[in-house]
């Protein structure tokens, strides 16, 4: 089947992001008293906007977060972003490929970080106001709300939409949401990508990619 549209995950798809969010992330929470590794971060954090992340994080530690604990960690990890910070490799010339093809970015993470991000990398034009966030939502991935939000916002039907998510948790809402997904294994924070499309396969994605060219052959026009 073709796909009368396509929505894309952010972070660890348009954005190789996962490795400064979460490294940045575990010296936040370390600083904060909160003992915390990288893998760990990336184990029990991933894919989930920061009301879900912070509702984890308070269960583990058994104590809430200081008053200001998201606000200086947005300043760390903003510093940790500008060392070399880049979109995900191939997808800018993806998106050049996809012609009027109607596209939009359904995220867990902030807008403004998004649209900060996306003129950093020169994709902003790719989507114009069709940047949907869960942060703030009290039900954000792996629940469908944001992908349902995202194709409403494009007037096209969940079901004629194809998703790219790289974790299971965004991989999860997708489905939930009637989608077809494709499970992206192209960032920089997936070390094993054959065990890691072996565990979105396990999720129930329907195609696994190594990069984005392996997606171009789809059917999306």
């Amino acid at each position: 089947m073709s796909f009368a549209a396509i929505i894309f995950d952010f972070d660890g798809v348009v954005a190789d992001s996962e490795v400064r969010a979460n490294l940045s992330l575990a010296e936040s929470l370390t600083a904060a008293g909160m003992s915390a590794t990288y893998d760990e971060c990336l184990r029990d954090y991933y894919g989930h906007n920061w009301q879900e992340t912070e509702r984890r994080i308070v269960a583990r530690y058994g104590r809430p977060l200081p008053a200001d604990f998201r606000e200086t960690h947005r300043t760390r990890a903003r510093a940790r972003y500008m060392e070399g910070f880049d979109a995900v490799a191939g997808v800018a010339d993806f998106l050049g490929t996809l012609g009027a093809t109607p596209r939009a970015i359904a995220s867990s993470s902030r807008a403004e970080y998004i649209g900060w991000a996306l003129g950093l990398f020169g994709l902003a034009h790719h989507f114009g106001e069709h940047v949907y966030s869960a942060d703030g939502w009290d039900r954000g991935k792996p629940f469908p709300d944001i992908y349902l939000a995202a194709a409403k916002g494009l007037g096209v039907d969940p079901a004629a939409c194809l998703a790219i998510e790289d974790s299971p948790t965004g991989a999860e809402a997708a489905i939930a949401a009637g989608m077809t997904v494709v499970g992206f294994c192209g960032a920089g924070h997936i070390v094993d990508r054959a065990a890691h499309g072996a565990m979105l396969r396990e999720v129930g994605v329907h195609h696994v990619a190594m990069a984005f060219h392996e997606i171009a052959i789809l059917p999306v026009a």
